[in-house]
């Protein structure tokens, strides 16, 4: 059969591809004031193109990467079942650039979850579990006194769609 498969995991086209498009996105939208980024790892590819990329515009910013509590491997922590769909892979990508991380939050699955439905209610935005990580960590993040003031961008890159028959939407 003919297939393609990318291999995201280890394909160093996966971070180049946000090194020069969504870092320079985010550069740009923000006039390069962004001063905190947070997303989660899934890949790898999304946190370290963007890292790469902001860090060479922007050496103080802070670079935070958001891991499942429940498994927590880019901390040190053993590869366990969690419920944060997208992210938390249960080993560390070969094309993760830990280098460029400064910070890892670990997100409880129930946090995320309850994040996301909380967007989804107040918000009207259908975002998915991995994107209510990513803004339950830069919320917990913007909460820190030496924060105040800072401009914090959270990458959040799913869809809510897809957990229409298993979030309790009706709450």
């Amino acid at each position: 059969p003919q297939a393609f498969i990318p291999n995201q995991f280890e394909n160093p086209a996966n971070p180049e591809s946000h090194y020069k498009t969504t870092a320079e996105e985010i550069w740009r939208d923000t006039d390069g004031k962004v001063d905190i980024l947070v997303a989660g790892v899934g890949t790898g590819g999304t946190i370290s193109g963007i890292a790469r990329g902001l860090k060479a515009a922007k050496p103080s910013i802070r670079i935070i990467a958001v891991e499942p509590a429940e498994s927590p491997v880019i901390s040190g922590g053993e590869p366990q079942p969690h419920l944060i769909q997208g992210i938390g892979a249960g080993f560390i990508p070969r094309i993760l650039s830990l280098e460029l991380i400064d910070k890892v939050i670990r997100v409880p699955g129930k946090e995320a979850i309850n994040m996301a439905l909380r967007l989804a209610r107040e918000e009207g935005i259908m975002a998915g579990i991995s994107s209510g990580a990513a803004l339950w960590a830069a919320l917990e993040t913007a909460k820190q006194a030496e924060n105040s003031g800072k401009l914090i961008v959270a990458i959040m890159p799913d869809s809510g769609e897809r957990y229409l028959s298993s979030l309790p939407l009706g709450d």
